[in-house]
């Protein structure tokens, strides 16, 4: 993804869900997803779909068993 694309997805993001510290950036070597941060915090990966001409995307976020007992 290029930088234009980035950034219209961390600014669709932050605006879905309200919150200015969502950061969209690249991953090392992986040119068809990008890693999605809140501040620091690493909380998933876009991956980008182009079948046959139709571009889409799909958020994948792992939640712990451990972060929902702590209320983190």
């Amino acid at each position: 993804m290029d930088q234009s694309e980035i950034k219209q997805l961390e600014s669709y993001l932050r605006k879905k869900f309200r919150l200015d510290t969502i950061e969209v950036r690249n991953r090392p070597i992986k040119d068809d997803s990008v890693e999605v941060y809140i501040g620091d915090e690493f909380i998933g990966v876009l991956f980008r779909d182009d079948e046959d001409g139709e571009v889409s995307y799909d958020f994948n976020m792992a939640i712990l068993a451990f972060d929902l007992e702590t209320g983190s």
